[in-house]
């Protein structure tokens, strides 16, 4: 039986030299740089997840893959094989700290302002060669943000750059939500925000495990001082689009459900990307892969072919609205199947016309989704809490079990 005793939240994320133990074995997540996995890479990891895990592989909320199910055996054979594929760092430290998002189309976007790419580069250079930047949170997120059609820029990250008409502008994510204190050249981008993350350690002392979002005021007041004379004021509207699917113009967007690859999909996705034209895979935080093509018509075929293999290509796909962790077996805080679950709830809400976000949860962690949802779940002892309009440590409204699950739906048309 789960209880929120039996609950461990680590408050760090597992790395490819740190890894962290589940219900099926050890988790290795690996870190793309700058967002992206060249094709080489993708089919390494590939056959990496076939050959020394279960073949399970995960997408990430923070835009990351993760492997699963490997022992302690096949870490040294895994910690060579990604130094060949250029993916591991000199230490975990490193690692950790090398925690950025790049919106995922930098570069390829014709209507994005700079090409962001060379902030991320020189962003993620910085934070490798300053030794005390290694004393920040293990969650401690970064964003960079070009202001292009598929942006990421209203996601959630302690330091975020957005490229705006008067330069790239600066957030932070405050106990009050995000600021955005002001622009700076696009040179001067990377180095403002390594700044920013300077000022924190400051303003943080010696409370390690805190967030942006956690200083005092006098802390928040603190980094706004060290930044603010390099800053020049300027407007900020966070671009509405987000996640997109399928084919538009000459890229294509393909997700995952519930941001589960399996090692064959992973691999057959790398080649129709090849045949697209492409040579990368971006990662982004919606747990769906993006890549470019040579035109339309290449972006099409691409499209159907990924759908031949069991990827989600419809923004209107059911499984879309729902956010599922693996649950149990996977995972050991859960004692309930989620994603089995939630592929019966989307069927459910899909047949009755239920158009809310559900979150099913294996427990209160809520690693699936961190954000309010309509409709929340979250597995205890074989069962389920259901919480509505919360997170999953909302107020229970009753316990139920899954053969309840239709009566959730009833006279739900409206919505």
């Amino acid at each position: 039986m789960n209880s929120a005793a039996s609950i461990e939240v680590k408050g760090w994320c597992p790395g490819a030299l740190r890894p962290m133990l589940s219900g099926d074995g050890l988790i290795v997540r690996i870190r793309p740089f700058c967002g992206a996995f060249s094709l080489e890479q993708a089919r390494g990891l590939a056959e990496l997840a076939r050959r020394l895990g279960n073949g399970h592989i995960d997408l990430t909320r923070r835009a990351n893959l993760q492997l699963r199910g490997l022992l302690d055996e096949h870490l040294p054979e895994l910690h060579a094989a990604l130094g060949k594929l250029g993916l591991i760092d000199p230490d975990a430290e490193t690692e950790a700290t090398r925690n950025l998002m790049v919106a995922p189309l930098a570069g390829l976007d014709p209507t994005e302002r700079p090409d962001v790419r060379p902030i991320a580069h020189a962003l993620a250079e910085g934070l490798a060669a300053d030794e005390r930047l290694r004393a920040l949170p293990g969650k401690f997120g970064l964003l960079v943000d070009g202001g292009g059609a598929i942006s990421i820029a209203a996601e959630r990250a302690d330091i975020a750059l957005l490229a705006v008409d008067a330069g790239i502008a600066l957030g932070l994510d405050t106990p009050g939500g995000a600021q955005w204190l002001g622009a700076v050249s696009p040179d001067a981008a990377a180095a403002a925000a390594l700044m920013a993350a300077r000022a924190f350690l400051d303003a943080a002392g010696p409370a390690t495990r805190i967030r942006m979002r956690s200083l005092s005021a006098d802390g928040v007041a603190h980094v706004r001082s060290v930044l603010m004379p390099m800053l020049r004021p300027c407007e900020v509207v966070l671009p509405t689009k987000g996640r997109r699917l399928g084919a538009f113009g000459a890229a294509v967007g393909v997700a995952a459900p519930f941001g589960r690859l399996e090692a064959e999909q992973l691999r057959r996705l790398a080649s129709l990307t090849e045949e697209a034209g492409a040579t990368e895979l971006r990662l982004s935080p919606w747990r769906t892969v993006y890549f470019g093509a040579l035109d339309a018509a290449a972006a099409a075929q691409a499209v159907d072919a990924a759908r031949s293999v069991g990827l989600i290509v419809d923004s209107r796909d059911p499984l879309l609205r729902i956010e599922a962790c693996p649950g149990a077996p996977d995972c050991k805080s859960s004692s309930v199947d989620a994603r089995g679950d939630a592929r019966r709830l989307a069927a459910l809400a899909s047949a009755n016309g239920y158009d809310g976000s559900i979150h099913v949860s294996g427990c209160a962690k809520g690693c699936a989704r961190s954000a309010p949802s309509k409709l929340v779940l979250v597995g205890k002892a074989g069962l389920y809490r259901l919480v509505r309009n919360a997170t999953t440590r909302g107020p229970v409204e009753r316990i139920i079990g899954s053969e309840e699950f239709p009566a959730l739906f009833e006279g739900s048309r409206d919505g």
